[in-house]
């Protein structure tokens, strides 16, 4: 329940989206590419221990949050032993990491060290930024940005002529493509975060937790849903203007159900629908991410 398995695609569908690109650029890598995908994961359980052990301590989590039970808040698992779990987690991350390093160098110390430090500091710490309103630029640079960009990064650096351990980033293994394939993923995830502050935002006023939705209100984090979710279907667009191929357009046939959520989120502020919407916002950035990956990849293939 910690670990909070639901929130799984955030970690992964970068990673897929990063391998996608790999593909089609023909810079593909399978052991970078599987070391990515499972220290993804890793930090993002790890940043989910974090946010339930910090969010118990520091009293935003009550009995009035409408979303999903936290073992912390609820008293099913000693307090200790969720930060014991997190700095596991993270241990483990760093431990996979290694060979990350191994492959990406100093880039990659920089970037593994700082998201674990984010994940953290997110909610931990004296200053805790999620509760500043600065939770949803965390989630777009690293839960996208970063993500898909250092996965096409780890790979691309296979290919270049410069040895273990780069001091620098080469030239040539984070091109421009990188950081736009990782606009739909940066703003799903997103998207994700702003689901969760719109229901949570009653009780996070009360907490003192000042998320955007608290800070500007509802119709300010609806118009950001509909900005980060329409992203996602901006970017496929272009890059099929830019001679990729008419299958990296297949992202398009989840916009019924982006349709869909948008009304729920609009129209509702409870947890009844907006849980339900959640999960389904996840499903969204998993589905879309898989067929931007195919879409891109499909032309390197056949």
């Amino acid at each position: 329940m910690a670990a909070r398995p639901q929130t799984l695609p955030a970690g992964a569908s970068p990673v897929v989206v990063g391998t996608g690109l790999a593909i089609a650029e023909g810079v593909f890598a399978v052991l970078p590419a599987l070391f990515a995908l499972l220290g993804a994961l890793l930090i993002q359980v790890g940043t989910n221990f974090a946010n339930d052990y910090y969010d118990a301590v520091k009293g935003a989590d009550t009995d009035d949050r409408e979303g999903f039970t936290r073992v912390t808040a609820g008293g099913l698992i000693p307090a200790e032993s969720v930060m014991r779990a997190m700095y596991l987690t993270y241990a483990l991350a760093v431990l996979v990491g290694t060979y990350l390093v191994y492959v990406g160098g100093l880039p990659i110390v920089l970037v593994g060290l700082s998201g674990i430090a984010a994940g953290i500091l997110y909610t931990g710490g004296p200053y805790p930024y999620g509760y500043r309103g600065l939770g949803d630029l965390f989630v777009f640079v690293y839960f996208g940005l970063v993500a898909v960009a250092g996965t096409y990064y780890v790979q691309a650096a296979t290919f270049a002529p410069v040895g273990a351990f780069p001091l620098s980033v080469p030239p040539g293994t984070v091109p421009l493509s990188a950081v736009v394939a990782a606009l739909p993923a940066a703003g799903l995830s997103t998207a994700i975060l702003v689901v969760n502050n719109v229901r949570d935002r009653e009780t996070d006023r009360r907490a003192g937790k000042r998320t955007l939705a608290v800070m500007f209100g509802y119709r300010f984090s609806r118009t950001e849903f509909v900005l980060a979710v329409g992203m996602a279907y901006v970017v496929p667009l272009v890059f099929y203007a830019t001679g990729y191929g008419p299958f990296v357009l297949l992202p398009l046939l989840t916009a019924p159900l982006a349709v869909r959520l948008g009304r729920t989120v609009f129209a509702s502020t409870d947890g009844a629908a907006l849980n339900p919407a959640l999960e389904t916002t996840g499903k969204l950035l998993a589905a879309h991410s898989v067929l931007f990956a195919a879409g891109l990849a499909l032309p390197g293939l056949v």
